[in-house]
């Protein structure tokens, strides 16, 4: 009993790090409690002495998440499933979950679900969590450079284009200022930042109408930027220009689109339909 108890004690100290592995890897707070939970199973079960009990439970459930993302994969579930307002299947702690997610960076969980679960595994284990890459590939089941080379792909992927164009800082001032004037409630701050002539083009899936939409009005456009809230909203680099992703816990809903001219917003873009969104190129601003 008194080895147990020790045992218990021992894991308790590293859940802590083992959950942030966990929705690293998996983007979901119930699926990595899960896969955690496993991992002590596993742990008590062994009865075997354990001379590096952190590496040997990290490596535990990394193995635990992989099957996961892969069972995911296999039963093609879609991982931009979500819609506004409704609450995703075992997030049983909405809030909690939109915490940690904003914590992680809501761009960076959006793009990690594009990644292969081989991809994101070796990204978020070596990138994050500076594992080596020998001993990652032995998570993975494949050889050091091909283990390698999974993460250098991933990264690609995450960082985009090396080369960003040189009016990219001016965009972002302008993304940053809309969001946070949206956040703010701040109306007057929006409307400095739109061109009179703005023209906002919706997707039947962000109005919920029967077909796209255009308001070609600054002040009903500052308006629902209003009461949006941008409060899961976080910008990105989409087709390689500054946008904004709109994830709440994480699960990308809608994409934004800006087109900047003399300093102001003269168009925006609002894109949730799921077919449009897989074509759209991610990566996260650094």
């Amino acid at each position: 009993m008194a080895d147990n108890d020790l045992l218990a004690e021992q894991f308790e100290e590293k859940r802590g790090h083992l959950r942030a592995v966990a929705y690293r890897i998996l983007g979901s707070l119930a699926e990595a409690d899960d896969a955690v939970q496993e991992a002590w199973l596993r742990l008590s079960r062994s009865g075997a002495s354990v001379d590096n009990l952190g590496a040997w439970l990290t490596t535990v459930v990394a193995r635990v998440c992989l099957d996961m993302l892969r069972s995911r994969k296999a039963r093609r579930e879609d991982p931009l499933d979500v819609e506004g307002g409704h609450r995703m299947p075992g997030a049983h702690d909405p809030e909690q979950e939109m915490l940690l997610a904003n914590s992680v960076g809501l761009a960076l969980l959006v793009i990690l679900d594009t990644l292969e679960p081989a991809e994101r595994l070796a990204f978020v284990l070596h990138d994050m969590f500076a594992m080596p890459f020998d001993e990652l590939a032995g998570v993975i089941g494949r050889s050091t450079d091909a283990t390698r080379q999974l993460a250098s792909r991933a990264r690609r992927r995450i960082q985009g284009s090396p080369a960003p164009p040189a009016d990219r800082s001016r965009q972002r001032e302008i993304v940053d200022a809309y969001l946070a004037a949206a956040r703010e409630g701040d109306f007057d701050a929006l409307m400095s930042l739109l061109d009179p002539n703005i023209v906002l083009r919706a997707d039947h899936r962000v109005l919920g109408l029967g077909g796209p939409v255009e308001i070609r009005d600054a002040a009903a456009i500052a308006e629902r930027a209003v009461k949006a809230g941008a409060r899961a909203a976080q910008p990105a680099l989409i087709d390689g220009e500054v946008g904004v992703v709109v994830a709440p816990r994480g699960k990308l809903l809608m994409v934004l689109k800006f087109t900047v001219a003399n300093g102001k917003i003269v168009e925006i873009d609002a894109i949730g339909d799921r077919d449009r969104l897989r074509q759209i190129d991610l990566a996260v601003l650094s």
